[in-house]
């Protein structure tokens, strides 16, 4: 039974037509909101199944789950607004569990009709008179007045830049973390983890009961959170959006501090940053494991030397397997070279992060690396998308747009240690105060581009309704 209480707006005879690019957790709330605000929309899912990264053996091959994932942003925070998950969940939901969470929320609000699975999207096209062609990787071609892309960034590996030396000659297995799918890659293994993000922690664990011996290896120093803290999820506490970061951030160090003490107690280096000034480590069960010496802490490698791995002390162990846990590409493989392409320093400038600021109709969601869960800020995105797409948020002009972008992506660097992984990180709840503000500012200035005063894409070049084939 899908949920009335927000009746869809009534279609306009000249309505712009949507292509959202994933059904993962935040191409799925697009979805969701834009048809339930009367806009026709059209989602491309390369899976059979929504859920993208978290669920586990994926048939679309680019998941990044494995068995032991859980949720690290509890479950309160990371629930939609209008469809709470399940109080008998655990705070910290396993992958299966939120992968049916996603497909009861489709099923709540009955809009999977609106999704197209086993399709993927190959090429977008913008045009010149403001339009969009999208080439299908059924070989179809059809134009929407509107782009949406929810691809998600957790897909295309990143290994180091560049590789250690030795590595071509080593006699063990390499990977990145995202083969990683289950503990029997690791049994009876010699295993080193490179790597202080919350995948290095998981798989750091997952083979310090499976493994033979395990190394984790830090190429710098982090601040690991425990989930819980006085018996209450951590990020549940002072969590809210009139509580500014710059206050909440020093009661949190104090709280950290007193919670688990210095890094260096557990073998682990220093941080060379204070605590949120890079994308948080959670773990309640790292510094367990590396107190009970299940997990030798190492420092980063130097090299490789046959069979072995020689780390930046000098230290040298014999390795079955090595694991970078190097983190992920930007990547938009359905655009031309050179037109979107943040693989050199994964920087993109989107305004408010959502808004491509020279092509109008072109938006992001869900292309934030937030301290908190992405599905509302991709729920919150998406309502200002379709006050645009329905003319009522106007966008400011392009000096003001490049401002914005320009301010920043400076508090980032300002902010964040110098990192790949800190080009798109917001705080979640300084980010979603940010878009409710943005959206009521938008709503009050006077006209601006909206994708209603924009051509539509002809009749010809739009898709078949009611299962037609597509031209």
């Amino acid at each position: 039974m899908s949920n009335k209480s927000n009746e869809p707006e009534a279609r306009a005879a000249d309505e712009p037509r949507v292509c959202v690019i994933g059904a993962g957790s935040a191409g799925i709330a697009a979805v969701k909101v834009l048809a339930e605000r009367g806009i026709d929309v059209h989602c491309y899912e390369l899976s059979d199944r929504v859920g993208g990264n978290w669920v586990w053996g994926n048939s679309n091959g680019v998941s990044a789950a494995y068995r032991s994932l859980h949720i690290n942003t509890s479950r309160q925070r990371m629930e939609f607004s209008d469809f709470p998950m399940p109080a008998y969940l655990p705070d910290f939901a396993r992958h299966d569990q939120i992968a049916d969470y996603f497909d009861a929320y489709v099923r709540h609000f009955g809009f999977g009709d609106r999704i197209r699975f086993r399709t993927g999207v190959d090429h977008v096209q913008p045009l010149p008179d403001g339009t969009f062609r999208v080439t299908l990787s059924s070989g179809e071609t059809v134009g929407y007045d509107a782009v949406l892309v929810a691809n998600g960034h957790h897909w295309d590996p990143r290994l180091p830049e560049p590789m250690f030396p030795g590595a071509s000659e080593f006699r063990g297995a390499i990977m990145h973390s995202h083969a990683y799918t289950e503990e029997a890659q690791l049994t009876g293994k010699r295993v080193v983890v490179l790597g202080m993000g919350n995948s290095a922690m998981d798989i750091a664990v997952d083979a310090s009961y499976h493994a033979a011996e395990t190394y984790l290896s830090a190429r710098s120093g982090v601040h690991v959170i425990p989930k819980y803290v006085w018996g209450r999820p951590y990020d549940r506490i002072g969590a809210a959006e009139w509580f500014p970061s710059f206050l909440r951030w020093p009661l949190a160090r104090k709280l950290m501090a007193a919670a688990t003490g210095p890094m260096t107690r557990y073998g682990l280096p220093a941080p060379n940053h204070k605590f949120a000034q890079a994308h948080p480590t959670m773990s309640s069960r790292i510094l367990d494991r590396l107190a009970h010496g299940a997990i030798t802490p190492m420092p980063t490698i130097d090299r490789f030397d046959g069979d072995e791995v020689v780390f930046a002390d000098g230290r040298r162990v014999a390795a079955d397997l090595v694991v970078f846990c190097t983190g992920y590409k930007i990547s938009f493989p359905f655009f031309d070279p050179g037109f979107l392409d943040p693989s050199g320093d994964n920087r993109i400038r989107l305004y408010r992060r959502v808004f491509h600021p020279e092509v109008p109709g072109l938006y992001f969601v869900g292309l934030v690396q937030p301290l908190g869960a992405i599905m509302p800020i991709a729920e919150r995105q998406a309502h200002l998308i379709a006050d645009h797409l329905r003319g009522r948020y106007h966008l400011p002009g392009p000096a003001e747009m490049e401002r914005e972008i320009t301010a920043h992506q400076r508090g980032i660097q300002r902010r964040y240690v110098a990192s790949k992984r800190h080009t798109i990180q917001v705080d979640f709840d300084d980010y979603m105060r940010d878009l409710r503000l943005e959206r009521r500012r938008g709503a009050q200035r006077p006209g601006g581009l909206s994708r209603v005063d924009r051509p539509t894409a002809s009749a010809a070049a739009r898709p078949a309704r009611d299962g037609e084939a597509v031209a």
